[in-house]
C-alpha cells in the first residue's frame, strides 16, 4: 500500500474520522439533517431512461451490492483514507433503468433539497456506489442514511447524501455548490475546487 503522503491529492491533509453532518460539521445555513422514515422512503429514477423506477427501501435492499475501499476527500481540505463502503454499484442501476442515447448526465436530488450532478461517463465506473453502509455498519443519519452516492476521485460535494431522486438529462444541470462558484468537475488530482471567475 502506498504511503499516505503519496495518496493525498494536492492541498489535502488526513484525519481519522468522518465529521458527521450537523454534529461535527457545520451545515448549509438553514439546512438540517432530514428525518427519513424507511417505511415511506422512496428513490425515484426518471428522465432520459427507458425504464423509470420508483424503489422503496425493501426494493433497494434486494438489489446487488458490492464492497469497495476508497479514499474520501472534502473540498475543505481534509481526507479520510481506506473507507469501506457497501452499496449498489451505479453500473447496476444503469443496467436496470437503461439510459437513452440522449442521456449524458444525472442530477441527484436529496431530502434536504441539496442537488448536484455528474456526467454518465463519471458515474459509469466500478468504484461509484449508491452506498448504504460504511465500515460494515449502516449509514448514520448524519452520514447520509439511508442512501448516498460515493464518487472516488471527486470532492465530497459530488457524493450527495439522503438521495431521493436521480434524474437523467441531456443537458448538464448545475447543483447547489456549483451554482455558488465551486468547480463542476471537482477533480481532486487537479486541485479543481472552484470555477474560474467570469
Amino acid at each position: 500500500m502506498r504511503e499516505k503522503k503519496h495518496r493525498l491529492p494536492p492541498g489535502q491533509f488526513p484525519i481519522s474520522q468522518h465529521p458527521r453532518w450537523g454534529i461535527d460539521h457545520p451545515t448549509i445555513p438553514g439546512a438540517k439533517v432530514p428525518k427519513i422514515d424507511l417505511d415511506t422512503y422512496t428513490l425515484t429514477i426518471e428522465g432520459e431512461v427507458e425504464k423509470p423506477l420508483t424503489l422503496n427501501w425493501i426494493d433497494i435492499q434486494k438489489l446487488p451490492t458490492k464492497e469497495i475501499v476508497s479514499d474520501f476527500h472534502c473540498v475543505e481540505g481534509w481526507s479520510i483514507l481506506d473507507n469501506k463502503w457497501q452499496g449498489i454499484p451505479f453500473t447496476e442501476l444503469l443496467h436496470i433503468v437503461k439510459p437513452k442515447k440522449t442521456a449524458k448526465n444525472a442530477t441527484f436530488q436529496c431530502a434536504d433539497r441539496y442537488t448536484t450532478s455528474l456526467t454518465l461517463k463519471e458515474l459509469n465506473k466500478p468504484g461509484v456506489l449508491l452506498a448504504t453502509k460504511l465500515n460494515d455498519k449502516p449509514l448514520e443519519e448524519a452520514m447520509g442514511a439511508p442512501i448516498r452516492l460515493i464518487v472516488p476521485n471527486r470532492y465530497a460535494y459530488k457524493s450527495p447524501m439522503w438521495i431521493t431522486k436521480i434524474k437523467f438529462t441531456e443537458k448538464k444541470e448545475l447543483g447547489y455548490w456549483e451554482k455558488r462558484g465551486y468547480s463542476d468537475t471537482a477533480n481532486i488530482w487537479k486541485n479543481d475546487r472552484y470555477s474560474p471567475k467570469k
